[in-house]
């Protein structure tokens, strides 16, 4: 069975077909910014495995950078998907978006060299430095 979400209004909903490919905590400043938080919690998904029910075009997608495009509600503002041609075929989706529960936990914290100060990890779960070019 799948697992679905959607967003704040319910104008983009999405379901998902497992398995996931992974969950992360990332704290890239961008993530930081987009959503307002230290950091954020994607599931990665194969793009394929994924269906976004959008009737009234809500969805809108962000150029958040050179390298990667956001996908957000125009209605209610929720931060919903990230995709990149650095990762193909993949579509991250927001964890918190899910209704229904999920087939893995957060496995990893990435990019935490940019992690913030006035959060504390103790959850014990890997980090891992931003990617070097």
């Amino acid at each position: 069975m799948p697992a679905a979400g959607k967003c704040l209004c319910a104008a983009v909903a999405f379901s998902m077909e497992f398995p996931s490919k992974w969950v992360a905590h990332c704290h890239c400043t961008i993530c930081q910014r987009a959503h307002g938080a230290a950091f954020v919690t994607w599931v990665g998904a194969l793009a394929s495995r994924v269906a976004i029910h959008d009737p009234d075009e809500a969805l809108k997608w962000y150029a958040s950078s050179v390298h990667a495009e956001r996908g957000f509600c125009s209605r209610c503002g929720s931060s919903l998907f990230f995709r990149s041609p650095q990762w193909p075929g993949e579509l991250h989706i927001a964890r918190a978006n899910f209704t229904d529960a999920l087939d893995r936990e957060p496995q990893a914290h990435a990019y935490f060299d940019t992690h913030v100060e006035w959060f504390a990890v103790a959850d014990g779960l890997p980090t891992m430095a931003a990617p070097t070019a």
